[in-house]
């Protein structure tokens, strides 16, 4: 590897000779970095400061006011910013959406069950349990993020294969929402009962509440399962509430997690809004 010729904004380029890129992407897989792809998840991972940041790679040809802002973050984060060639993104990103923006990444920062919950207003805390596919989980993190919610709980596991994917897919809402991880739900819903908050889930039962008629401005834990596995029973039964999308005609499916999800989170949103 050598350097090159500087890209029109005066920066100095870091040149791959041709034919090395697979050489290139093999040595900093060997790394164990984190890979996030495209300059939204970078910018949020930067802007959430919650994951150390190693290097932020950024295609030579690009020269745009918001890409000089994104390197200027990251060198004040501590990122090594190396502005390459784009065959050498190519080489080590899964797709082909990244815009010529990358960072390697490190371990993110994670917070106790204590320290999601805010100063003043009503808590909206929620769990994600049981949901395999990181696109599907991504966007049900995004609608969550957006319509409020103070923090997010997940059940122990390694997501580090698959933080580059739940980054693109949240559009960076992931790396921007405070996250606890525990062992097991039953921890979380033990903490946050024994903190006043309502303990609420999705559930096909004949008590369960339709989410426009339940009051879903109150402080609240809401425990949403994946499409295959569900809620535990156990959990069911320690629950004070079991919600219900109600349909506008007969259909048996349900909906998507991430789909319901952002039903939930927003008619949340509204109630506490007071509309």
């Amino acid at each position: 590897m050598h350097r090159g010729a500087g890209n029109s904004s005066g920066q100095r380029a870091f040149v791959l000779p041709r034919g090395n890129f697979t050489r290139y992407a093999i040595m900093l897989a060997m790394s164990e970095a984190i890979i996030l792809e495209g300059a939204m998840s970078v910018r949020a991972a930067l802007a959430g400061n919650m994951r150390p940041l190693r290097e932020v790679h950024i295609d030579r040809t690009r020269n745009d006011y918001e890409t000089q802002q994104l390197a200027r973050l990251a060198r004040e984060r501590g990122a090594k910013v190396k502005f390459v060639e784009r065959e050498a993104i190519d080489a080590l990103a899964q797709g082909s959406t990244h815009g010529g923006v990358m960072a390697l990444a490190d371990e993110r920062k994670y917070q106790s069950l204590e320290a999601l919950l805010p100063g003043e207003d009503a808590p909206f805390i929620v769990m994600l349990d049981g949901v395999e596919d990181p696109f599907n989980f991504g966007q049900a993190v995004r609608a969550m993020y957006a319509a409020g919610a103070h923090g997010l709980v997940l059940r122990a596991r390694n997501w580090t294969s698959a933080a580059g994917v739940v980054a693109r897919s949240s559009a960076g809402a992931s790396e921007l929402i405070p996250i606890a991880v525990v062992n097991e739900v039953e921890e979380a819903v033990a903490f946050y009962k024994s903190r006043g908050l309502r303990i609420a889930v999705t559930a096909k039962a004949r008590d369960a509440v339709s989410i426009y008629r339940a009051d879903l401005a109150a402080p609240m834990f809401l425990l949403i399962g994946g499409e295959k596995r569900g809620i535990q029973k156990a959990v069911m039964d320690a629950a004070d509430l079991r919600l219900e999308i109600p349909y506008g005609r007969k259909f048996n499916a349900s909906l998507g997690t991430a789909m319901a999800a952002s039903v939930i989170a927003f008619e949340m949103m509204r109630q506490r809004q007071g509309h």
